[in-house]
């Protein structure tokens, strides 16, 4: 039947266009993806990274106290550390010196913090505890917060938690608090007579009451 060979020939004609015209808008797109993927990789390479720690929340923080990880009592760089008071970092480098000889190292996870920091740290916590009541079995006002003053530290790592628990009142290096195991603060009577008696949290602590 020739007389259909047209509408066959026809057909495959379109066909052939469409698949043609599919081609190229696929073509076009994936060159304009290509162009595009370094552009997103510099983009993100760019941006900044949050720490470990998960508690920096602006560029307040760098210079407010807040420390990345691998900081030690060692790293001047950090306010978070040098700024803390120096016989309590005298304390802590001697009792890390010997430490060391144990294969101990201490890390600090918090320091020294400006109030602004402090009270961004004791908002969230209001947050996350659900009222001003609970969070203050953990965190302090800027007030009262021995982290304001340069006089306490958060240490980091079970190990050194561990060795100066032990070894701490040597240096004048006590816990203060029982549910607080990282928090230490000088107390210099205690390489004599020990470490006083630990508060269960820091609403038992006087100078919290201030």
């Amino acid at each position: 039947m020739p007389h259909r060979e047209p509408a066959r020939t026809a057909a495959h004609c379109t066909r052939s266009s469409v698949i043609a015209a599919l081609v190229i808008v696929s073509a076009a797109f994936v060159g304009f993806f290509i162009r595009q993927s370094p552009a997103s990789s510099s983009s993100s390479s760019a941006a900044p990274v949050d720490t470990p720690h998960g508690n920096h929340e602006g560029a307040l923080d760098a210079d407010h106290g807040a420390l990345p990880e691998g900081v030690t009592v060692f790293d001047d760089e950090h306010p978070g550390v040098a700024n803390l008071d120096p016989d309590l970092l005298r304390a802590l480098r001697a009792a890390a010196t010997e430490a060391a000889d144990d294969g101990i190292e201490f890390y600090v996870n918090s320091g020294w913090r400006s109030p602004e920091y402090q009270d961004r740290l004791l908002h969230k916590a209001i947050s996350e505890h659900g009222s001003a009541e609970e969070a203050a079995r953990w965190v302090a006002t800027a007030n009262t917060s021995a982290h304001v003053a340069g006089n306490a530290v958060d240490i980091g790592r079970s190990d050194a938690k561990a060795w100066l628990s032990q070894h701490g009142a040597k240096y004048g290096l006590c816990q203060i608090y029982r549910n607080e195991p990282w928090h230490y603060e000088l107390r210099p009577e205690a390489v004599d007579h020990g470490c006083p008696a630990m508060y269960a949290d820091p609403t038992h602590d006087p100078r919290m009451r201030q």
